[in-house]
């Protein structure tokens, strides 16, 4: 074990293996250690030698192969160190720079030229998680250096980095590197059982004897597979139809804890110590069929359509497990697999009735709403859409009234209430102008006066429906939490207005919604600025026809 300075590190190649995860360094990591270089006064502790006490890094374990370093641990260290140091070399035209050393990567063949071209006009670049991470940590030493103050002295920062800066050198000579990997990172909390797993897929010793050549390119090759699996993972759309996990990075975990069948809630490691066992056999081939089987069952459901629907309804409204579905779907047919997808969303809704859905039972009613949404997609099938569970997993939705009601009288903001109310009041007729009239001339601030004049101008707007029921399913909609609760107890095209504008500028408004204030169901020309009962009752026609056959309570049972 050496100590080396970091202007010592410049004459090295390091290679970053396959089995090493990406750079995660965050902010907060960054600004710790250019606040401690910064801080750190380097003080003599001998005369005779001029020594100075240093500033002392984390361990970095290597081992060589050839002419480069294989980097076992503290390739985060090395990527922030390689960060500040091209920072600081932008302050002198190139011929005056230093050297650095060099960093290349078995898997993300393109981050090394990333690395290289960096400058601080760079934005934020989310192409793949590790540019992320590397263009913020990037961003984080710019910011830094931009706001010291105007005593700060750069060249004195760069002499404690690159010579009062030391790394703790550690060289082995053990064949198994990915042995030594797991052993280092095994007790760290930030390394997970997906990159601890991936060092056990790695690992030649969990390989049936085979030539050196022939073993690295199968390490390779899976160490590729893996990459593949993960980016595809990171598209939310396909992530999100499986699940309702917003983690970002080492998603393919989520296959891993499905394989595990010695989950243990209390153990962190629980899915890793499931592998390690399972892998001790030299079966690597085999597990890792099994992991792309449930990948490649994943994408035949989202590729789809009918499956994708059906599949993302029952896992977000949680009515079984994606391991239960992932295990009647290996031992059935297509067509058998589809029926029980069916049976699952009927059972599920068995002690529901359409005709006495409620607003009180906003649960059940959610889910109507929800799988009403889904099953009109499906039938679309000429524009080919898709639900985008993404958006409905990380948005907040309510269930909203179309028509108001009049016991939801706005607490505050009344005055902003009538003047969006006022424009929409249809004067064709005495009793119209004559609220409308009021409506302009009503003190707000008067709760008895406001609370009068509230209840007339929905009673306006709800004048064509009969109102006996008007908690009922055909009075309610399914729509996104900021949208709703902007409407500040709207009425009726105030809020047809809202839909319109939000769909206009890119908000997603689920279809029935759509249809709804559209006026998608109504005869022409309809009443645009009314709720009717026949548009109550051609929307409660439509919800029957759609969800007929899974739910009962509709006209057909």
């Amino acid at each position: 074990m050496l100590l080396k300075t970091i202007n010592e590190l410049s004459t090295y190649s390091f290679h970053i293996p396959a089995y090493q995860r990406g750079y995660r360094w965050s902010h907060k990591e960054v600004m710790d250690l250019l606040n401690d270089i910064n801080d750190f006064v380097p003080r003599l502790v001998n005369e005779d030698t001029n020594e100075k006490t240093w500033y002392c890094l984390q361990p970095i374990v290597v081992k060589q192969s050839g002419e480069e370093y294989e980097v076992i641990d503290g390739q985060q260290r090395l990527t922030t160190i390689f960060l500040v140091w091209h920072y600081l070399n932008q302050d002198f035209v190139e011929k005056k720079r230093d050297k650095l050393f060099n960093l290349s990567y078995e898997t993300r063949l393109n981050t090394q030229n990333f690395l290289n071209n960096l400058n601080d006009d760079n934005e934020i670049n989310d192409s793949n998680v590790d540019f992320y991470y590397i263009s913020i940590a990037y961003k984080t030493i710019c910011d830094w250096f931009e706001t010291r103050d105007i005593n700060f002295d750069r060249g004195e920062f760069r002499s404690k980095f690159k010579f009062y800066s030391k790394v703790i050198w550690y060289e082995s000579f053990e064949e198994d590197s990915i042995a030594i990997f797991t052993r280092i990172n095994i007790g760290k909390i930030p390394l997970t059982n997906a990159e601890l797993i991936k060092a056990l897929f790695l690992n030649s010793s969990n390989f049936e004897k085979a030539a050196e050549e022939k073993l690295r390119l199968r390490q390779l090759e899976i160490a590729s597979e893996w990459d593949n699996i993960e980016q595809k993972l990171q598209d939310n759309r396909l992530w999100f139809f499986l699940t309702g996990n917003k983690k970002e990075t080492n998603r393919i975990e989520f296959i891993f804890d499905l394989m595990n069948d010695d989950a243990d809630n209390s153990d962190t490691y629980s899915t890793f110590r499931y592998f390690s066992k399972k892998l001790n056999d030299n079966n690597i081939d085999e597990n890792w069929k099994e992991v792309k089987k449930y990948y490649q069952s994943f994408l035949d459901w989202y590729d789809d359509r009918e499956l994708y629907h059906k599949i993302g309804y029952i896992i977000c409204i949680s009515s079984t497990t994606i391991k239960k579905l992932y295990n009647v779907s290996i031992t059935s047919t297509k067509s058998e697999f589809k029926n029980y997808l069916d049976d699952a969303v009927k059972s599920e809704l068995k002690n529901v009735k359409l005709d006495e859905l409620q607003y009180s039972d906003r649960k059940n009613v959610e889910k109507v709403l929800l799988l009403y949404n889904i099953l009109t997609m499906i039938k679309t099938t000429k524009d080919n859409s898709y639900f985008p569970f993404d958006l409905y997993k990380t948005g907040r939705w309510d269930i909203e009234h179309i028509t108001s009601i009049k016991d939801s009288i706005p607490d505050k903001n009344r005055e902003e209430w009538l003047k969006d109310a006022i424009p929409f009041i249809d004067d064709s007729f005495v009793a119209g102008t004559e609220l409308k009239e009021r409506a302009k001339e009503c003190d707000w601030k008067d709760e008895s006066e406001f609370k009068k004049i509230f209840e007339d101008i929905v009673m306006h707007f709800n004048q064509y429906i009969n109102d006996d029921d008007i908690n009922d399913i055909t009075n309610l909609t399914l729509l996104d939490s900021n949208t709703n609760r902007g409407y500040k107890n709207a009425v009726f095209p105030l809020k047809r207005k809202t839909i319109i504008d939000k769909d206009k500028s890119g908000v997603f408004i689920p279809i029935c919604t759509k249809n709804v204030f559209l006026k998608y169901f109504s005869d022409y020309p309809p009443k645009i600025s009314f709720w009717t009962q026949e548009d109550r009752e051609k929307y409660e026609q439509d919800l029957y026809n759609v969800l007929n056959g899974y739910i009962s309570g509709g006209q057909n049972d």
